[in-house]
């Protein structure tokens, strides 16, 4: 009597046996479908861009965006800034963040760009700002140089001139002036701030130095009095010490008359001689 057999040898079509990978560890995993294997490329499509009265052709992605990257194409053959551009397709303009398939755009479609004076004008008023802001941190880390050069000095034990001091106060307080001037927003507003701050920084160490510097400084008369006293000095250097000018003259001064000084040498005689009285006997 014949045994049926129950085994199911049926393969399916199609299939087939697991792929192995081997990892960098060392081991062994089933191996994972690459994704671009099935993957539909994008199509290119050819548009057809009015600007004035010439045509320009351009290749794109039909899935690309107006502005990040079919305005930057244009910037090229046009000569305008990408953020200067609107795109009008079907006599509507197209806003940057769309994308051409969704928004209709096909091979061979047609669409106009003309200059946007507005943003223009806002882009130049931005570089400008810019401009003023790197200038004023140039300026800025110019004197901070000029600041540890003196900084240095006084730390080792030397002198500067205050003048100097004062000056690079009044040059900090003026890009200081400059920095509260310039009206900015978002990312240049943060560089004002921290331009402002390295100046108030840079002023309250002059400020210290400035303290330091005249602690470092001593009188003249500290000078001369080392090792000698103002008897020993010259009438010069005397006269220097205490403060007071040297002033030489040859003329002389005429005294009181001798009636003055008589009367007066007579008041102090006549204190200084004692009075006695006598009794005769």
């Amino acid at each position: 009597m014949l045994q049926m057999s129950t085994r199911n040898d049926f393969v399916p079509p199609g299939s087939h046996e697991k792929e192995w990978e081997l990892r960098p560890g060392g081991m062994l995993v089933q191996a994972r479908p690459n994704p671009d294997e099935n993957r539909v490329p994008i199509p290119t499509i050819r548009v057809r861009v009015k600007y004035g009265s010439v045509y320009h052709e351009m290749r794109i992605g039909s899935q690309a965006t107006f502005g990040s990257e079919l305005k930057k194409m244009l910037s090229g053959p046009t000569g305008l800034h990408h953020q200067d551009q609107k795109l009008f397709y079907k006599n509507k303009e197209r806003d940057s963040k769309a994308f051409l398939d969704i928004s209709g755009v096909k091979d061979k479609s047609k669409i106009m760009l003309q200059e946007d004076s507005i943003s223009r004008e806002k882009r130049y008023l931005e570089m400008r700002k810019n401009a003023k802001m790197e200038t004023a941190a140039q300026s800025v880390s110019e004197i901070s140089l000029e600041v540890s050069a003196l900084e240095s000095v006084i730390s080792k034990g030397g002198k500067v001139v205050e003048m100097d001091v004062a000056n690079l106060v009044d040059l900090l307080m003026n890009q200081l002036l400059k920095l509260d001037g310039i009206i900015v927003n978002g990312d240049v507003k943060l560089q004002r701030k921290m331009q402002v701050e390295r100046v108030k920084k840079y002023v309250e160490t002059l400020d210290m130095l400035k303290i330091k510097n005249s602690m470092h400084q001593t009188r003249p008369v500290d000078q001369l009095l080392v090792g000698h006293s103002l008897i020993d000095l010259p009438v010069e250097q005397r006269s220097v010490a205490l403060g007071g000018p040297v002033v030489m003259t040859t003329q002389w001064e005429m005294f009181d008359s001798v009636l003055g000084g008589s009367s007066t040498s007579d008041g102090l005689a006549r204190v200084a001689q004692p009075s006695f009285t006598w009794d005769l006997l």
